[in-house]
């Protein structure tokens, strides 16, 4: 999907969508290719704040430069564009559970990181502190729900396409607070 079907994509899934910069081109496609683009990838930021959110996001940190993702999902359920392409989002994963996600199968538990996650997945980041105790919003969780859809009716995947990075990631926790199957419940029926 180009960057201007991903955005309209968001969209028409009923989203308040910002395009942050020069989103289109943001990526670290110079580090290796993106795609074939498999899945959806959920995480939680560990921040507090949208703007300095969608910065971090954006531009990254010492040890990892940005983008960290394609979209930011703040807590009023807009989706900040951020990067398009590969981004540093997904790190490396089961090779396991990236079969069961091109199978649409559910994921069986990771437990090795030896495939390339940031080539085959679209990456959400979603403003939390993921300590268990941020809440959710309503808003922020429809938009999830609406982001992780609009992704997968353009490709024409079902829900068990879209991940936390728990299940991608050995050691990984996000998003906390919400269970990727109800997530996955969600987006099924929003795809029906």
């Amino acid at each position: 999907m180009s960057a201007s079907s991903f955005l309209k994509a968001l969209k028409a899934e009923g989203l308040t969508v910002v395009e942050v910069g020069d989103w289109r081109e943001h990526n670290r496609d110079h580090k290796g290719p993106w795609g074939p683009v498999h899945g959806v990838l959920l995480h939680h930021t560990v921040t507090r704040g949208s703007a300095r959110t969608v910065e971090i996001c954006r531009k990254g940190h010492d040890d990892l430069p940005g983008p960290l993702c394609h979209g930011v999902i703040t807590k009023d359920g807009t989706v900040h564009l951020v990067g398009y392409g590969r981004a540093n989002h997904a790190g490396p994963g089961d090779d396991d559970v990236l079969r069961a996600v091109v199978a649409e199968k559910a994921p069986p538990p990771d437990n090795e990181a030896d495939t390339d996650g940031n080539r085959h997945f679209y990456g959400f980041e979603c403003e939390n502190l993921g300590d268990g105790d941020d809440p959710w919003p309503a808003a922020q969780l429809d938009a999830i729900e609406r982001a992780a859809a609009a992704v997968c009716r353009h490709h024409g995947w079902n829900e068990r396409s879209v991940l936390g990075h728990l299940e991608w990631q050995p050691g990984k926790v996000d998003p906390r607070g919400f269970t990727m199957a109800s997530m996955r419940e969600r987006i099924r029926d929003r795809l029906k």
